[in-house]
């Protein structure tokens, strides 16, 4: 999967603020800064990403939910795009700690978090470890981390997310992302059967958003702290906040040919949530939803976020 090189190429985060109707801004917190797109005005949805791309993965839901009155955000995680790149931090306490003080510095109490793959991780974690700023949450192309974790011994799952093992080693997947057509493979490899995703736009965007220094390195630490946490304190810590079932709602999102995340993986989330669960399979969509099946992620959002309680 991970074949040799070619020459470097150095983006620069300016390249990756896309205009559009949002404005751009940096957030302090948490000890670090926080690029975050915005538009909007009502209550606070927050959009994480997941890899290997940045906050434009959400570019299509940003203007859907602020035309149906909600202050929309789409955050870059730690370690991407045009947030800061810290050498460590990228452990799931400190993210979820990030997109708390994220949400507070936007000048709320509380949010709805919305994450799609590492973003849905995350979405996951916020009712155990930032359970006082969140208010629901959705996961899109996610499946409950603790299912994830006894999935992967399985010979399916592990198929499909085998690049979890092969991110293990160090710098040669790395150079794989950068210099080589790693960024382009997984895009292809998640993607479901229907057409136009990625186009070769796509491909650009997020092969020069992995070129940006230091990103290949930090968004692949995601990957190494879940896998090599398992044995240690902070692993197991971190499963053992999770035992707890979420009783805030949840909106869960996934394509039925999601190759990457199975959906009879991502479908047993009913044994951690003991609040509402809304579950939508999208029937031969891939991993990628947000940018696959933009106007039907969109309107299951909006018809979602429209229930919830006040």
């Amino acid at each position: 999967m991970i074949a040799p090189a070619g020459p470097a190429v150095t983006v620069d985060t300016s390249d990756l603020l896309v205009p559009g109707p949002w404005r751009h801004r940096l957030i302090a917190a948490n000890g670090a800064r926080f690029h975050v797109a915005e538009i909007g005005e009502g209550p606070l949805v927050l959009l994480l990403h997941g890899f290997p791309q940045f906050w434009w993965a959400w570019r299509h839901q940003l203007t859907v939910l602020a035309e149906a009155g909600y202050r929309t955000v789409a955050m870059d995680l730690r370690g991407y795009g045009a947030s800061d790149k810290p050498p460590r931090g990228y452990d799931t306490a400190t993210l979820s700690a990030d997109v708390a003080g994220v949400i507070r510095a936007l000048g709320e109490a509380r949010a709805v978090v919305i994450g799609h793959d590492w973003g849905g991780w995350v979405s996951w974690s916020m009712p155990a470890l930032a359970p006082s700023v969140t208010r629901a949450i959705g996961v899109v192309s996610m499946a409950h981390p603790l299912r994830m974790r006894t999935r992967m011994a399985t010979a399916r799952q592990l198929r499909g997310a085998g690049y979890v093992m092969a991110f293990q080693v160090p710098i040669r997947p790395e150079r794989w992302l950068t210099r080589g057509d790693g960024v382009r493979q997984m895009l292809r490899a998640g993607a479901g059967a229907g057409p136009g995703f990625p186009d070769q736009q796509t491909e650009r965007m997020y092969q020069r958003a992995m070129q940006v220094p230091f990103v290949a390195h930090t968004s692949l630490e995601y990957f190494r702290w879940a896998v090599r946490s398992l044995p240690r304190r902070d692993g197991r810590r971190f499963a053992d906040a999770l035992r707890r079932p979420v009783e805030i709602p949840v909106l869960q999102l996934h394509g039925g040919a999601d190759p990457l995340v199975l959906p009879e993986t991502a479908r047993a989330a009913a044994r951690w949530v003991s609040g509402p669960l809304r579950w939508e399979l999208l029937a031969g969509a891939g991993h990628y939803l947000p940018e696959e099946r933009p106007d039907q992620v969109g309107a299951a959002v909006v018809d979602w976020l429209a229930g919830l309680p006040g």
